[in-house]
């Protein structure tokens, strides 16, 4: 656990001109703080124990904005920025280096039970501000969804992302 929080750490120093260093990033992002909830919460809901994975899920969302299903999948380098309202749902899986701003959904489009319903994001994506990918669809690696998109599509590796219905405007 400890080699992933450095290697998260990490990313978003890279990633962010604002972080001047890792132990500014560990006690002041919340992104950092709900990935680091949200890791102990998916092990917990790994060994079947459900209502203390999500109370843990739920007092992170409170503290930092961020609500994350115990449920959800998701690699390392994950870096969430500014956070506030962003919506991870249970089936949602993220691969490695994806960078999010606020205000994103990784949502589901029913109530089916026992099926994947949530996005797939593949890596190195960037999720734009306020975008909504919603169901059980896949984002490409190296992707970029532009704010405010509303995703409903599969996208392809190397695509850019914009609109409402979200239409792929580049591939490569």
């Amino acid at each position: 656990m400890f080699k992933n929080l450095n290697y998260d750490l990490e990313n978003v120093v890279k990633l962010d001109p604002a972080a001047r260093n890792k132990l500014e990033v560990l006690f002041l992002y919340s992104g950092i703080h709900s990935l680091i909830s949200h890791r102990i919460a998916h092990f917990l809901y790994k060994k079947r124990i459900f209502f203390i994975a999500r109370l843990i899920s739920q007092i992170s969302k409170v503290l930092t904005g961020i609500e994350i299903h115990p449920g959800a999948v998701i690699g390392k380098g994950l870096f969430i920025d500014h956070g506030n309202g962003v919506v991870i749902g249970e089936t949602a899986e993220i691969g490695d280096n994806v960078m999010m701003y606020h205000q994103v959904t990784l949502g589901g489009t029913g109530n089916e039970k026992g099926v994947k319903r949530h996005p797939t994001v593949g890596d190195n994506c960037i999720i734009g501000t306020g975008a909504k990918l919603l169901g059980n669809i896949t984002i490409g690696k190296n992707s970029k969804i532009g704010a405010n998109s509303v995703v409903l599509i599969n996208v392809p590796e190397n695509a850019t992302v914009v609109g409402i219905p979200g239409k792929v405007k580049k591939i490569g």
